[in-house]
C-alpha cells in the first residue's frame, strides 16, 4: 500500500492500524538543534485523543508519545524522528458483525475490491486512529515554525446548520479551548453542543466545518506550477478521514464579487509590503504574500451509526446493520488539531524548499 508518506525536505511516514499494537511516525529531514517541547506535544495529542468530553467518543486511549530516535536530550540530532503510540483499548469484538459486510459510505468495499483483503476491526487503516500519528508529527512541524514566527490555529465554525459568521479576525483565538466543541465563540459553542448531544441521544451523526489561520507566514512558500502552497493545503486537508471540501481566502463567497471589489490593493505599513484586504487568504500565484492564510475545511457526518442500516455483504446479500461500540457523533471538535498538524506539516516543508532554493540562489551568485 502506497501514500503514507507526505513531503519533499520534511518528510512524514506514518504507519499502524485502528486496532493494530500500535500506531506510528517517522520524520526524515527535521533539521538538527530543534529544541522539543514534549508536554506540548502531549496536549496536542490530548486535543485528539478519544474519550475527552460527552459529545465525543468513548473510547479510552492516553496517546501518550513515545519517541525512541532523533532526539538526544531534548534536541533534535537531523536523524530521522521515530515515534509510537499504543494502543490500549481496542474492543475488536465491537466489529465481528460486520465482518463480511459493507458499511455505507465506509471503506469497507474499496479496501476489498482493491487489495482483496482488508481489516475490518474499526477500519483498520482507514480508520481515523492514524491521525494521532499526524499529530504527533505536526506537533514537531509547529514547534520548528515557531522559531521563525508561524503560528497555526483552528476552531470550529459550523456544526450542521449552527455556523459562526464572524470573521476570524474579530475573535479572541485564545478561548478555543475554554469549551468542548472548540468554537471561540462561548454563545455559539452552547448550541453546537447542545446540537450534537441532540443528534448523538438519535443515534445519528452530524458534520461541520474547522476554520484554520496561519499567522506570521513569511513571504515566498510555495512553488509555481503544481506545487502551489495553496494546492499542497487543500491536498493535506482532504486526506484526513470525513473531509469532503476545502477553500481558502474568500473561496466560493468570493465567486459573488466582482473583480474591483475581489483585488486585493498593496500599500506599504511599517516599511512592509501589505495589501488594503485580504480575499487572497494570504497566497497569489501560489506562493505565500506574508498575509494571514485563512481557510476552511468541511467534514462530513460520521458514516457509523447506531441505528438499523440496510447494506449488503461480500455476497450481494442484502443484510441489516447496526453500529456497535463507541464513535463519534461529530468528528471536529477532535479534528482541530488534526488540521493544525497538517497545515504545519504542508508549510515546514514549504519552509524548508524555501531555504534551499535561497541556498541555490547564493551559491549562483557566487
Amino acid at each position: 500500500m502506497s501514500g503514507n508518506t507526505w513531503g519533499d525536505l520534511f518528510k512524514v511516514t506514518i504507519y499502524g492500524e485502528s486496532h493494530g499494537e500500535m500506531i506510528g511516525m517517522v520524520i526524515d529531514g527535521c533539521p538538527a538543534g530543534l529544541k522539543i517541547n514534549f508536554k506540548s506535544v502531549e496536549e496536542d495529542l490530548r486535543r485528539r485523543r478519544p474519550g475527552q468530553s460527552k459529545i465525543t467518543t468513548s473510547r479510552e486511549e492516553p496517546d501518550l508519545p513515545h519517541f525512541v530516535s532523533g532526539i538526544f536530550e531534548g534536541i533534535t540530532t537531523g536523524t530521522p524522528i521515530a515515534g509510537h503510540i499504543k494502543n490500549q483499548d481496542q474492543r475488536s469484538q465491537d466489529y465481528s458483525h460486520i465482518a463480511s459486510a459493507y458499511r455505507p459510505s465506509h471503506a469497507d468495499f474499496t479496501y476489498d475490491q482493491k487489495y482483496g483483503h482488508r481489516d475490518h476491526r474499526g477500519g483498520g487503516r482507514s480508520s481515523a486512529r492514524e491521525t494521532a500519528a499526524r499529530v504527533m508529527a505536526g506537533s514537531i512541524a509547529k514547534q520548528l515554525l515557531n522559531t521563525v514566527g508561524v503560528k497555526i490555529s483552528a476552531y470550529v465554525s459550523q456544526v450542521g446548520s449552527i455556523e459562526l459568521t464572524k470573521k476570524y479576525s474579530e475573535l479572541d483565538l485564545k478561548k478555543i479551548e475554554s469549551n468542548l466543541i472548540r468554537c471561540p465563540d462561548s454563545a455559539v459553542a452552547k448550541k453546537m453542543i447542545s446540537e450534537i448531544e441532540k443528534v448523538k441521544s438519535q443515534g445519528d451523526t452530524i458534520g461541520g466545518v474547522i476554520t484554520g489561520v496561519i499567522t506570521g507566514c513569511p513571504v515566498g512558500l510555495g512553488s509555481p506550477v503544481f506545487d502551489k502552497l495553496h494546492a499542497d493545503l487543500g491536498k493535506a486537508m482532504l486526506s484526513i478521514n470525513a473531509v469532503k471540501g476545502f477553500e481558502y481566502g474568500s473561496g466560493f463567497e468570493g465567486v459573488k464579487l466582482k473583480g474591483s471589489e475581489h483585488n486585493d490593493v498593496f500599500h506599504k505599513k511599517n516599511k512592509k509590503m501589505v495589501t488594503l484586504t485580504n480575499h487572497s487568504g494570504g497566497v497569489q500565484g501560489g506562493i505565500s504574500n506574508g498575509m494571514d492564510i485563512y481557510f476552511r475545511v468541511a467534514f462530513k457526518p460520521v458514516a457509523t451509526l447506531i441505528q438499523d442500516q440496510k447494506t449488503t455483504d461480500k455476497n450481494g446479500k442484502a443484510v441489516i446493520i447496526k453500529g456497535k461500540g463507541r464513535h463519534d457523533p461529530c468528528v471536529v471538535p477532535r479534528a482541530v488539531p488534526i488540521v493544525e498538524a497538517m497545515a504545519a506539516i504542508v508549510l515546514a516543508d514549504h519552509y524548508l524548499r524555501m531555504q534551499t532554493s535561497k541556498m541555490s540562489t547564493l551559491v549562483g551568485q557566487k
